[in-house]
């Protein structure tokens, strides 16, 4: 029963992780301190941990990992939309 409590609370703590980001990047309008890179990295790494939780069938797993993959799909959206507002930078 811990080890599921352990479980539960990480899978709340990084599953979350990414929503102080995106209200930082609808507030700002910018995402200039945004690593593309880094973004379509961890999606597919999410990606990957929820189908492994499918294969064990386990509903954190897969919540956790669905949920994060949302988060991660509006982040990458606003990327998408901000990026195009944004000027190149001069140099």
């Amino acid at each position: 029963m811990l080890w599921k409590i352990v479980g539960l609370t990480a899978a709340l703590l990084t599953t979350f992780s990414f929503v102080p980001q995106i209200i930082k990047v609808r507030r700002s309008r910018s995402v200039k301190d945004v690593s593309l890179i880094t973004l379509v990295q961890f999606s597919a790494g999410v990606f990957l941990w929820a189908l492994y939780g499918i294969f064990l069938r386990d509903v954190i797993i897969i919540s956790a990992n669905c949920v994060t993959l949302v988060t991660l799909c509006i982040l990458l959206s606003l990327y998408f939309k901000y990026s195009k507002m944004e000027k190149p930078d001069e140099a």
